[in-house]
């Protein structure tokens, strides 16, 4: 197990990068503490594969250092930083059994016969193919072979960290909700450091004690699940993370008041006059649809029920915003405006989120 530390760390695919849009990576310092399990959450090309391949070795940052428990790493390969790593798609040695596979990292490493066997038994049950262990990988479907790979990176007790790049892509929804459930099981029972990369919000939040919010080669936001939901720190974190995201607005902000459009906004603490292009964001689980003259007005375009809430979509002046409501909620048609809890409010300037000067009756 490792503290791994990234040390002013930044990576270009160019050799002579001018431009912030040069670098895949900007410039980051971060520390991930030892036996914590975290996941990089992202769009596609913000960079967390990246991040993941300079952390196992596979690519040298352009700048900077990565450090596991305080010894610089930057230049040791792969093989010599005890790491597991399973990728996106299925790598598998497809000559070999099911039982070989799982029990080769063992094997090349010297463990007796009995731990190959006591391990792979008890990795085979965790992913469901004790029965396929005398079957050769070469006949096994995607699905299957994928497990396989997850069993190898899952086998060894002793590596540094557990890196997973979107291990989940080919595998049944079914199938994928097992899987992170018995690797989050193995964090608790091992301690191991964990890192696993994925596009997909519920995988990251299921499965992390942080989450690595990734945008535009930066980390905008590491936090617990509740942290991002609560305090997104920047806008990007507010859109991405929940279903649906964050509303955003723009807004004239001073001290506790907001103004979108025209219409007062009560806020929960004294912003002062931030610079820039100031938003208000709130989640629609704090939106509540009324009737008289307080709030946005707004049209209620469509009402999506989906099972446990409704989600009401509604327009105000060309802008969506989005309210959840209880699912047995009545919507009448009197309820033509959205008003917002302020102690759910944050305010962004470029972005980032505004910390407020003073705070009136909630807390930070």
């Amino acid at each position: 197990m490792a503290k791994i530390t990234l040390d002013n760390l930044a990576h270009s695919y160019l050799a002579r990068p001018v431009t912030p849009e040069d670098w895949a990576l900007k410039e980051m310092n971060h520390v991930w503490d030892d036996g914590e399990a975290y996941a990089l959450l992202g769009a596609s090309g913000c960079g967390k594969s990246t991040l993941l391949n300079i952390i196992s070795g596979l690519l040298r940052p352009s700048q900077g250092r990565i450090l596991f428990n305080d010894v610089d790493v930057t230049d040791q390969a792969t093989a010599g930083r005890n790491i597991a790593q399973v990728f996106q798609f299925p790598v598998v040695y497809d000559t070999m059994t099911v039982r070989d596979n799982l029990a080769f990292p063992l094997r090349n490493r010297g463990a007796s016969a009995a731990y190959v066997a006591q391990r792979v038994e008890a990795i085979a049950r965790m992913i469901g193919m004790e029965s396929e262990l005398g079957h050769k990988a070469r006949g096994l479907t995607a699905d299957a072979k994928q497990k396989i790979s997850l069993g190898r990176g899952m086998v060894r007790e002793d590596v540094n960290a557990l890196l997973f790049d979107e291990p989940l892509t080919v595998i049944d929804p079914h199938m994928k909700w097992e899987l992170r459930t018995q690797l989050k099981a193995l964090h608790h029972q091992f301690g191991h450091t964990m890192i696993y990369v994925t596009h997909d919000q519920t995988e990251a939040l299921t499965f992390a004690d942080k989450v690595v919010v990734m945008h535009d080669g930066r980390v905008v936001q590491m936090g617990t699940p509740q942290e991002l939901f609560e305090r997104p720190e920047h806008t990007f974190v507010g859109y991405f993370i929940g279903s649906p995201g964050m509303n955003l607005l723009d807004a004239e902000v001073t001290g506790a008041q907001a103004v979108v459009q025209g219409t007062e906004i009560a806020l929960a603490g004294d912003y002062g006059r931030p610079a820039g292009r100031v938003q208000i964001g709130v989640r629609p689980e704090f939106v509540r649809l009324v009737a008289g003259d307080e709030g946005l007005l707004v049209k209620v375009v469509r009402i999506e029920d989906v099972g446990r809430h409704k989600i009401v979509r509604c327009d105000f002046r060309g802008v969506e915003i989005n309210a959840i409501v209880d699912e047995g909620a009545e919507i009448s048609p009197d309820m033509t405006r959205v008003s917002f809890d302020p102690a759910a409010v944050n305010v962004y300037a470029d972005d980032w989120r505004v910390t407020p000067r003073s705070l009136i009756g909630v807390a930070a």
